[in-house]
């Protein structure tokens, strides 16, 4: 006999809004502290644990697959700062990492101490090792773990980390003095993420949050002295600004940065002096982003500004240091369809980091050369991702870049800025004979109906998939806050393309692939895009034969999830299932409530509902909840989390209640312990995305492969 699924009980809540009355049958579930609430949770939970009972063999299968191919033992490669080489290592049966340091042999010593190699013959610890902490030990006996902080002080001698054991994002913030080993009197409960010390190692600044969970209010801390000392140096009080806080890698200044959806403003704190008065760079002004980067350019101390003022999708200007808003140089001047992201400043050179043709690049410029230009780092494949990172020493003469493609795995290389020339590190073990050679990565034009082109990339096993013949396809999708899903690799999706099902992502409007007008076209008044784009796509590829509607489940999370949930009502008959999770989809119930978390932030992305009568019946044309209607839809399965704080686990709650009145087979599956990162430790995070693509291939049929 089937299960029965959970039927939640309706309570009608009327909502007022513009002259438009909606009753909320389920708004009830939002009281997270209600035992009914928590039953309807774990009843879902028994239903999909039924629903899925058979698949347990497929899923053990896919953790096993997932498990073999991993280098289980591993070591990051070292990253020099100061004194040491920085690393994490991981151990085979540890769900965590470690995080080790090890000293350098020599002041001219810039080579990692190792090599890893994809057998894994150097992934133990190096000589002279040092356990800076291990989250195995910090985790025992905890349901969730996650570290939001994690900073050395200048002289090596105190490691700053903090904590969250919830999910709800946080954190417990403590010292450990490294020479003993024995953490310190301080504690700070309550901080957000990214909390830093200042270059002396004296002080510790670090943010907490306000009841809506906004990151707005900068603390001082002083090493050795109760929390209650602690000082406030800012505060935000406007509701839609994030506040941040930062050393730059100078270490010539502190940084305070504030940013809405579409403002930005920075204050900067000479860090010889950290108890001083921070300044404002450039004044906040309505649709202007900046962010700021200290460079020694001609023996000067200069500020390098990206930023959109007048600039479209970017420029860089370069401005003095100690006046910010005197006149500046422009470094790099904004060019049409080229989107400026980030520039880091070295002692020896200048790295930027761009986008184009829907595609991440690199480029970089020597300061000892008269006259140089930025030189782009030039990659072989169609299809990559590649970013700077793991870069804080001022002085490397050599920048640390991570590339990827849909068929490379990850791989760390070192160029030298002198010589032009990428040295390997490591690239990501893929264990038991993984051979690029079979697969194929390529590109994909779909036409909206207003005529824009789409770009959709695609990756398949070439020896499963033959030309012309619908195959199985999972489309995964996102379309917000100029998000790009850029090309990358991942050991859990070749359980899918060994199976024969082609992997794609639609680069839908409201992402960042094509620079700034191509977020604008999928935001506020123009949100429909995103989703029109998406069923765009999956109509081209049914109609070029690489798949068809049977053999079709689309994939999106967060706000992608938003997007599966509106795709469902739209073109339910274009899919065969529809994996959403941690899904926005009750985004007007929340972002008409500025009490909710995050909601204030939001209306620079999804306009203000509250106050704009076509706002608000723009987002209730689109919402998901509040579209359910009578129909066909497909296989779905939301996944979500109770203690998550960007989106509230009642969206989806109630969105399958509703989807449940209409006869859809759906299913709810919620962790009872994590946020919206999901389940903490990696093998748990395995069972998981086991559990997720299990589902996927039942609805694709083959659940007995």
């Amino acid at each position: 006999m089937s299960p029965t699924p959970p039927i939640a009980r309706k309570v009608p809540t009327e909502r007022r809004h513009h002259g438009d009355v909606f009753i909320d049958d389920y708004e009830w579930m939002r009281d997270k502290e209600s035992p009914e609430l928590v039953a309807h949770l774990e009843a879902e939970n028994a239903f999909a644990d039924a629903q899925t009972d058979e698949l347990s063999g497929l899923r053990d299968r896919i953790f096993g697959e997932i498990q073999s191919r991993t280098q289980e033992t591993d070591l990051s490669v070292p990253v020099r700062d100061g004194d040491w080489w920085y690393y994490t290592r991981t151990v085979e049966g540890q769900q965590y990492g470690i995080h080790c340091r090890a000293p350098i042999a020599g002041g001219d010593d810039w080579i990692p101490p190792v090599v890893p190699t994809a057998d894994g013959a150097s992934s133990g610890e190096l000589a002279g090792e040092q356990v800076l902490l291990d989250d195995n030990s910090e985790a025992d006996g905890l349901d969730f773990y996650s570290l939001g902080s994690f900073d050395v002080s200048g002289d090596g001698h105190t490691l700053l980390y903090a904590v969250d054991t919830e999910g709800d994002e946080r954190y417990t913030l403590r010292l450990r003095d490294l020479r003993s080993g024995e953490n310190l009197v301080d504690e700070v409960p309550g901080t957000s993420a990214g909390a830093t010390f200042d270059a002396s190692g004296r002080f510790v600044f670090y943010t907490t949050v306000d009841d809506a969970w906004r990151p707005d209010t900068v603390w001082r801390h002083e090493v050795g002295t109760p929390a209650s000392a602690d000082v406030t140096v800012f505060h935000e009080p406007d509701e839609r600004y994030w506040v941040g806080v930062g050393l730059m890698r100078s270490r010539r200044f502190i940084e305070i940065e504030l940013g809405s959806k579409i403002t930005s403003e920075a204050h900067i704190l000479d860090a010889q002096d950290p108890t001083g008065e921070f300044r404002v760079v450039w004044p906040r002004r309505d649709g202007v982003e900046y962010s700021i980067e200290h460079a020694v350019i001609d023996g000067e101390d200069r500020l390098l500004v990206v930023h959109n003022d007048g600039a479209v999708d970017f420029q860089v200007t370069d401005v003095p240091a100690d006046d910010p808003r005197s006149p500046g140089r422009t470094l790099v001047p904004h060019r049409t369809g080229t989107r400026i992201e980030s520039v880091d400043a070295f002692a020896g050179h200048l790295v930027l980091e761009y986008r184009r043709d829907a595609l991440p690049r690199v480029a970089v410029l020597r300061l000892d050369a008269p006259d140089a230009d930025f030189v782009e780092v030039p990659f072989a494949e169609q299809l990559f991702s590649v970013g700077a990172g793991g870069n804080p020493d001022w002085n490397q003469p050599t920048v640390r870049l991570h590339y990827a493609s849909f068929v490379t795995p990850s791989t760390v290389n070192d160029l030298d800025v002198a010589t032009g020339q990428l040295r390997l590190l490591k690239q990501q073990a893929v264990l038991g004979g993984y051979d690029p050679a079979l697969f194929v990565q390529r590109r994909e034009w779909a036409v909206a109906d207003d005529g824009t082109r789409i770009p959709i990339s695609l990756v398949y096993r070439s020896d499963l998939v033959s030309p012309g013949t619908p195959s199985p396809l999972v489309l995964y999708g996102y379309g917000s806050y100029e998000h790009s899903i850029d090309p990358g690799f991942t050991i859990s999706r070749l359980s899918l393309l060994d199976r024969g099902v082609v992997f794609a992502v639609a680069h839908v409007r409201g992402g960042g692939e094509l620079g700034r007008d191509w977020y604008e076209q999928g935001k506020t008044l123009t949100k429909r895009n995103t989703f029109t784009d998406f069923v765009a796509a999956a109509g081209h590829l049914t109609d070029i034969g690489v798949t068809s509607s049977e053999r079709l489940v689309a994939e999106g999370g967060s706000a992608g999830g938003l997007l599966m949930g509106a795709v469902a009502n739209l073109a339910p008959e274009a899919f065969a299932g529809i994996l959403a999770v941690v899904p926005f989809v009750d985004p007007l119930t929340s972002i008409l409530d500025p009490s909710l978390p995050l909601t204030v932030i939001e209306w620079d992305e999804w306009g203000d509902p509250l106050h704009d009568a076509e706002v608000y019946r723009l987002m209730k044309s689109y919402s998901p909840y509040e579209n359910v209607r009578e129909t066909e839809y497909p296989r779905i399965l939301a996944v979500t989390s109770i203690n998550d704080t960007r989106v509230l686990y009642v969206e989806p709650a109630k969105w399958v209640a509703r989807l449940r009145e209409v006869g859809a087979s759906v299913i709810l599956k919620t962790e009872m312990s994590a946020g919206h990162g999901g389940v903490s430790g990696r093998y748990e995070s395995w069972r998981k995305r086991a559990f997720e693509l299990a589902w996927v291939l039942d609805v694709l049929g083959l659940s007995k492969t």
